[in-house]
């Protein structure tokens, strides 16, 4: 199996790379794991010219990477689910990819292309933060997949 976290960040080192680099080895007992981090320069551009310019520039980047697996889009609106629920989209499936916004979120189309939507919970956090987050649930939900005691 193969996972994929792709985000629209910039690539820059923070005090959570060594975090991010330990979850993604205890996940790779379960399956390749993969993140890229997308900041063109028209991302870039369209940032300083309004949310709805930044939000388009954002499916037009990410559309490409839809094909090929089962997508998971994180947004606030999507559903809420326990680590169990989590486990089950991880389950018999080839490869799932996640994505994770920008600043300003996900165009309505881009959306409607994901195969599913799910939110990490009503509390606003960086995109950093919702990366160790999502991070550490995939690895929670390869432990119960695989009844590993990590998730009891």
């Amino acid at each position: 199996m193969r996972v994929e976290v792709i985000s629209i960040a910039k690539k820059e080192k923070t005090i959570y790379d060594p975090l991010y680099k330990e979850l993604e080895k205890m996940i790779s007992r379960f399956c390749k794991i993969e993140e890229k981090e997308l900041f063109p320069k028209e991302v870039a551009k369209a940032h300083t010219l309004s949310q709805e310019a930044a939000k388009k520039a954002y499916t037009k980047v990410l559309v490409p990477y839809l094909k090929g697996g089962y997508s998971i889009t994180l947004h606030p609106d999507g559903k809420i689910i326990d680590s169990y629920e989590f486990s089950k989209l991880l389950d018999d499936k080839m490869s799932v990819k996640f994505f994770i916004g920008g600043a300003y979120g996900f165009e309505e189309e881009f959306l409607r292309q994901s195969d599913t939507i799910i939110s990490l919970g009503k509390l606003t956090m960086s995109h950093k933060i919702a990366k160790a987050v999502l991070l550490e649930q995939i690895y929670r939900g390869f432990s119960i997949l695989n009844n590993h005691p990590y998730h009891k």
